[in-house]
Parts: structure tokens; sequence; C-alpha cells
């Protein structure tokens, strides 16, 4: 028997797994905000935060992820099966990084910690959402079954790609929604543990 490989790269814009997750690699990066208010500190997300191209607006974070797929086929005189198919999820995260911290108030550094906290963990979860369908697409590759050439089964395996990728956007879409929807009352527990665990030392609040 034979192996041939196909490699297919799809760009999309969008963060517990289990130990059988698609691979996944992620880099950061930062851009820099100024302020001594939290209405200068909204002013400069809006004005520095990275544009996200699905929205066509600035955000105070974003992830940019690459799908890699390498689909190795086995070949013979019969017919043609998936032998292996490996997803790589590559995640560059986008977050801001506060630069004029000492000129505030204890009150604005207690707000920003948390806000900053959130926005990496909402792009976190772009990036396991990812990681999720990454591990879908492998299973589905995998389960294509058999047909008489690789070519058919490489067409058949680029629909199914297709399908899961626009599934991966819807996915991640609803995700936005419903955390867009939760913003302030999320903030608000948020705030209120972070003053609790302060007050009782746990948590540094300079």
């Amino acid at each position: 028997m034979k192996s041939s490989s196909a490699i297919i790269a799809a760009t999309v814009l969008a963060t517990v797994m289990s130990a059988h997750a698609a691979s996944i690699t992620k880099k950061y990066s930062y851009f820099s905000i100024r302020g001594a208010t939290l209405e200068e500190l909204e002013k400069d997300l809006i004005r520095r935060g990275p544009k996200v191209q699905s929205t066509g607006q600035r955000h105070p974070g974003a992830t940019q992820m690459e799908f890699e797929t390498s689909v190795n086929y086995a070949e013979s005189k019969r017919y043609c099966r998936v032998e292996k198919a490996t997803v790589l999820v590559k995640a560059k995260i986008i977050l801001p990084r506060w630069r004029s911290r000492r000129s505030a108030d204890r009150e604005t550094r207690i707000v920003w910690d948390t806000l900053s906290a959130d926005i990496k963990r909402h792009e976190e979860r772009h990036v396991i959402i990812a990681k999720n369908h990454g591990r879908e697409m492998e299973q589905a590759l995998e389960g294509m079954g058999r047909a008489k050439t690789c070519e058919a089964l490489e067409q058949k395996g680029q629909k199914v790609m297709a399908r899961i990728l626009q599934k991966h956007d819807r996915a991640q879409e609803k995700f936005d929604r419903v955390e867009g929807i939760n913003f302030e009352a999320r903030m608000l527990r948020l705030l209120k543990y972070r003053i609790e665990r302060i007050e009782n030392g746990r948590l540094d609040g300079g």
C-alpha cells in the first residue's frame, strides 16, 4: 500500500479539554494603552484595540487562528482510505497592556485588573472552541470510510473540513453574543469577588 498526504490551511478570527484534543500552539502579542481614568482607558481601547475583520470594529482583545490539517491516505488496488488525520490549531492572542498604571487611583487599578483578566479569559475560550472543532475535524476525516480513489476521498474530505469550519465560525459568533449579553452582570460579580479577596488579604490590590 502507498501513502499520500494533503494539507489544507484555513485562517479564521475568533479562548478543559481531554487528552485526545487536536494539537495547539499559542503565541501572545500586546498593544499598549494609556490613561489614568476608566474613561481614558476605554477611549484608548477603542482607538488602539485590534480590528477584527468579521465585525469591522476594534476590540479590547482578539485571537487569530489558523487550522492546519494534514490527511494521510492509504491506497491499494481496490480502494483508498484515510490512514490518519491531524489538525494543528495555531493561535495568536492579542491583549492590551496598560502602561500608565502608577498614575491611576486604586479603584481604577482594581477595575482594570478585573477587566483585563476577563479579556484574557474570553480570548482563551475562543482557542478552546477552535481546539474542540479541530478534534471534531480529525474524527470526521478519519471516519469517512473508503472510496475507489484517493482523489474522490480527498474531495469528500474538503467538504467535511468546510462544513466543520462553518460550524466553528457559528460557535465562535454565538459565544461572543452570549458574552456580550452577560458582560455587565459578569463584571459586577468578578469585581465583587476580587474586592473580597483583596480585603481578605489573598490578592494584591495595588
